[in-house]
């Protein structure tokens, strides 16, 4: 039996990823820095382990017996530092641990519109994550494939249940970068994609788009929220500048962070397919459109 180790497997994509693979007869393990058992929920096939990932010794006791190892852990506000400890950094770290124990095959979850060069902290780092692992690819031979998504979007994401729940308090909707395209892919998909990969033939170095089959801007996709949430607010589309002043603000309210300076720099950028690389359909997925997922009247 293959023995797949998700990091970030509490999280949104991870739910989705891990039930999938338990389903086909995998055996799963996910660690969690919360204390167990009340943090593991019983589910067949999936083995939930108390440990720190960020310990290079602890990840290295979890990496040892697994045939393929799928990183999901990621942040979207933060600082320099943070953003490249954990975008950087850490997948770096991972990479040489599975080279050592002979992993099989890594798979790492980056993001469209990584660059090193990007407009934000965020694609910077994801960008240079991306480098640091081709690097460890061509000098260890360790089988590595990178699945780039766009925004994912499902009943329980943070992206547009945000924008819904902003709607609710909000009698509009001032928004930053509102002409800024999305392809938004649903989550399901993202985890079939992730699931096929983890089972398929292993590759050297493997580049791959996530992406939805339409294209919508900021805006649109924010009255789509507002119309699924039964709130739909005017839309009042706001310069760059204004927006990253609105976020400054934000980042000092109490609780979440809904939105930082660093997002409105990733606005400037498109957030679409390439179109450069193999996508979901090489995988023989038919990405869902957000109306099937979403309904509404």
């Amino acid at each position: 039996m293959k023995r797949i180790l998700i990091l970030g497997g509490s999280g949104f994509v991870g739910r989705h990823l891990r039930q999938r693979l338990a389903a086909d007869g995998l055996a799963v393990t996910i660690p969690t820095r919360q204390t167990l058992p009340s943090s593991a929920p019983a589910e067949p096939g999936v083995r939930w382990v108390q440990a720190n990932v960020l310990d290079p010794h602890q990840l290295n006791d979890l990496v040892r017996g697994h045939d393929t190892v799928i990183n999901l852990l990621a942040i979207l506000h933060g600082n320099a530092a943070a953003f490249e400890q954990l975008h950087v950094e850490f997948p770096r770290a991972l990479a040489t641990c599975c080279a050592a124990w002979g992993v099989q095959h890594l798979i790492h979850v980056s993001a469209i519109g990584a660059d090193s060069r990007g407009p934000s902290m965020y694609q910077r780092s994801k960008g240079r994550g991306e480098e640091a692992l081709q690097r460890i690819q061509g000098e260890s031979g360790l089988p590595i494939s990178v699945l780039r998504p766009s925004v994912i979007f499902g009943e329980d994401d943070q992206f547009l249940n945000m924008f819904a729940r902003l709607q609710r308090l909000a009698p509009f909707m001032p928004l930053a970068g509102a002409s800024t395209r999305f392809q938004p892919v649903w989550v399901d998909d993202v985890a079939q994609a992730l699931a096929r990969l983890a089972t398929g033939p292993r590759p050297t170095y493997r580049l791959m788009e996530a992406c939805g089959p339409q294209t919508f801007t900021l805006a649109e996709l924010v009255r789509h929220a507002g119309r699924w949430a039964g709130c739909q607010r005017p839309v009042m589309p706001l310069p760059l500048a204004v927006g990253k002043l609105q976020a400054w603000l934000m980042e000092y309210l109490p609780g979440k962070t809904l939105m930082s300076r660093d997002n409105i720099d990733s606005l400037r950028a498109d957030n679409v397919a390439s179109g450069l690389w193999p996508d979901l359909s090489d995988l023989g997925i038919p990405p869902a459109a957000l109306a099937s997922v979403f309904k509404h009247d």
